[in-house]
């Protein structure tokens, strides 16, 4: 019997409703097991927060004016992929009125709840980052597989819907049989956070590698033989974006490689610019637009290698692969120190924030390649308190800000509930450049509604809660005036981050710890 789509939103639902890992593992499980073959990939994708298909063409305006909602659910998860797919597929004369079409009698089709859920899973609304873990914890329970074999594929093929799908048809073999492939994306490593070096260093055994961090855009390129890609943060394809990194790679002693590194936009005497900088010209979408003769363009450097003619490095220990990547990138690896002495460590990280970087990233020489999760493997130093924050709302400005859109209100993930949570508002440090653009920017991102803004009034608009923001701050006070009780004592906005999503925002618990703290 095929499955209703209001399976798929019930179960969102409550998952949505508990704090329990267990209940969210145990509820996504029963329901990957409910689905037939043909439905597993395609509910997986949508419990990790997006469509299958990359692009149908479905933007928030597309979305504004909705058809009354059916008076019972009838639409099944084949019928909204199949939409989907048609969605994607339809180009040419007279496509966007076919899409519209399209899209209208599928959500004419859909009951209220349901209308909802295909509106955020359509915007993005619905990936959240909170899901991702538990849909792999209920990808090994629903196929009753080690979940070490479902992160270990997953970080290898890319996508929870391929890995359960392989876990269903063939088991621990089908997982075990996922490899690194030259040009597939692997999912990133991500360092955990310390306070100072000397809190790095705790816990790991010397020497460390202590990298400098690199105030750019983090880039995995693949090479095989003259071919080279690029792929972003997210996995999002962006070689034809980056021709300098592509012909830097091209160039290198090696001829199938997998690289791990920072674009970096340098100006014509090869000085790092601000990251906003590096972000904009990776934004563009022409090989001609990645900077003009006189402008800044952007290099690269790499701080790891996954693979080199033939043989796979991630389950070497980093020091192992960091002297295979001396060997292949020379000069354009990092600033590096490999040090036992933990005052030399320290010494590093001043001179790396002397010479404009963000700090450091301190990594245990004998830790291999883990993607997803934050261990000791590696840790990243910053002399202040940072956080990767949503806009949920900005407030129209006045006096010498009259006509700009100015105080943004900021909000952390909530991976309880897969939205946000209010903690205070700042104008600070904005330039006038950010300003202008986020006077042009917010109001493409306007809704008339948001149930995450605590203040309301003609001043404050709120908006699609997409674009993150970097912002620095001095501690964490109690607040009775935001749904949290605490607040960001001197927020103060540092840049705006275009290569991160809502989903890599950072939660509600993190700054719980740093008011504990």
């Amino acid at each position: 019997m095929p499955l209703l789509l209001q399976a798929v939103v019930e179960v969102a639902r409550r998952v949505g409703a508990t704090r329990s890992r267990n209940a969210k593992r145990d509820a996504l499980a029963d329901l990957l097991a409910a689905c037939g073959d043909d439905e597993l990939g395609v509910v997986t994708a949508w419990l990790s927060g997006a469509p299958r298909q990359r692009r149908t063409g479905v933007g928030w305006r597309s979305l504004a004016d909705l058809p009354a909602p059916a008076g019972a659910p009838a639409l099944t998860v084949a019928d909204v992929d199949a939409t989907l797919d048609a969605l994607e597929a339809d180009s040419g004369p007279g496509s966007q009125g076919r899409r519209r079409d399209r899209l209208t009698a599928m959500m004419a089709a859909a009951t209220a709840e349901e209308q909802q859920f295909l509106r955020r899973l359509l915007t993005g609304e619905l990936r959240q980052g909170a899901l991702d873990a538990a849909v792999l914890d209920a990808v090994a329970q629903a196929s009753d597989v080690p979940l070490v074999l479902v992160r270990r594929a997953a970080m290898l093929g890319g996508t929870a819907a391929a890995v359960a799908e392989a876990a269903r048809r063939g088991g621990t073999e089908a997982l075990a049989a996922f490899r690194l492939e030259v040009m597939r994306p692997v999912r990133p490593m991500l360092a955990s956070s310390a306070p100072d070096v000397a809190a790095a260093l705790e816990g790991t055994r010397p020497p460390w590698i202590v990298d400098a961090k690199l105030d750019g855009i983090r880039i995995q390129v693949h090479r095989e033989g003259e071919e080279v890609r690029v792929w972003s943060r997210s996995l999002d394809e962006i070689t034809e974006r980056l021709p300098t990194v592509v012909e830097t790679v091209r160039a290198l002693p090696a001829q199938r490689l997998v690289l791990d590194g920072e674009a970096l936009a340098v100006d014509q005497a090869g000085r790092a610019v601000a990251f906003q900088e590096s972000a904009s010209l990776a934004a563009r979408h022409r090989p001609d637009d990645a900077g003009a003769q006189d402008g800044p363009v952007l290099s690269c450097w790499f701080f790891d290698l996954l693979h080199r003619d033939g043989v796979d490095l991630l389950d070497e220990p980093a020091s192992v692969r960091a002297a295979a990547l001396e060997e292949v990138a020379g000069d354009l690896v990092v600033p590096r120190l490999v040090t036992s002495d933990p005052q030399a460590a320290a010494d590093f990280d001043s001179q790396a924030l002397a010479a404009g970087h963000e700090g450091v990233v301190v990594k245990s020489s004998d830790a291999p390649w883990e993607a997803g999760r934050r261990g000791r493997g590696w840790v990243k130093v910053k002399p202040r308190h940072t956080l990767d924050l949503v806009v949920l709302a900005v407030e129209h400005g006045s006096g010498r800000r009259s006509g700009m859109l100015s105080n943004i209100h900021l909000g952390a993930r909530d991976p309880a509930t897969g939205g946000f949570v209010m903690l205070g508002k700042t104008f600070k440090g904005m330039t006038d450049e950010m300003l202008a653009w986020q006077t042009e920017h917010f109001r493409t991102l306007a809704v008339e509604d948001s149930p995450w803004v605590v203040e309301r009034g003609d001043w404050v608009v709120p908006l699609r809660p997409v674009q993150v923001v970097e912002i620095a701050f001095d501690g964490v006070q109690r607040s009775t005036r935001y749904p949290a009780g605490m607040a960001l004592r001197f927020a103060r906005v540092l840049r705006y981050r275009d290569d991160k999503g809502p989903e890599e925002a950072d939660t509600v618990d993190t700054v719980r710890a740093l008011a504990s703290g």
